[in-house]
């Protein structure tokens, strides 16, 4: 089972997000936002920040560090090492499954990743033979968006996407293609893009706040 850091549910624990950082991060990064967001104390949603396993990463010269799945390159289309892409998958469904055990509805987990992060959400959420309330895809791109027809095991799936249209790490036009594969898909995904480089701000986290209180209400 991955390794997390929490942030309790302010009163009785009724959803879970479960946030997945970016490469060389860890669930500490995030683990700051969750109080920042103020959500209503009533929703009981209780925030998980799982730590990715340390690896060797090729593009950055071998050099271990915590990774949800190898880089081999920095062209888009081959980015995501999509072994490891699966592995990572199964190890963040084994979350949400502890999740269930322990009497959260599917319908109140929030499957949520930056970067490499989106990229495990985006795979494993409409591949999950369950559906969960929504996933939310930060800066983020697609594994093998070719083979998502096929895998699919959902058919109705609530993704909120957001970019900075300044990124230099994950060009926008990546994150408009994952867009463009999940709505094909049927999906229900909103977009929105911000002036900034590879990060999160302010007026995102206002919509990321909107967003998990009308998916967990």
């Amino acid at each position: 089972m991955l390794e997390f850091v929490e942030y309790a549910a302010q009163q009785q624990h009724k959803a879970t997000v479960i946030w997945l950082h970016g490469l060389g991060d860890s669930g500490n990064g995030f683990l700051p936002i969750a109080p920042e967001l103020a959500l209503p104390d009533e929703l009981g949603v209780r925030f998980v920040f799982p730590h990715a396993p340390v690896q060797p990463v090729t593009v950055n010269g071998g050099m271990e560090m915590r990774a949800w799945y190898d880089i081999k390159t920095m062209d888009l289309e081959n980015r995501a090492d999509e072994a490891g892409v699966r592995e990572s998958a199964a190890l963040v469904s084994s979350l949400i499954e502890k999740e269930i055990a322990a009497g959260i509805p599917a319908d109140k987990i929030i499957l949520a990743g930056f970067s490499q992060g989106g990229v495990i959400s985006l795979h494993l959420a409409p591949r999950l033979p369950f559906q969960v309330a929504g996933v939310m895809a930060l800066s983020t791109y697609m594994c093998a968006p070719q083979k998502l027809a096929d895998e699919a095991q959902q058919s109705a799936l609530n993704i909120f996407m957001a970019h900075g249209s300044h990124d230099p790490v994950v060009p926008m036009q990546a994150g408009k293609t994952a867009y463009d594969a999940l709505v094909n898909q049927g999906y229900d995904v909103s977009w929105q893009d911000y002036p900034m480089e590879h990060q999160v701000c302010l007026e995102e986290l206002k919509a990321i706040r909107a967003w998990l209180i009308s998916r967990l209400s």
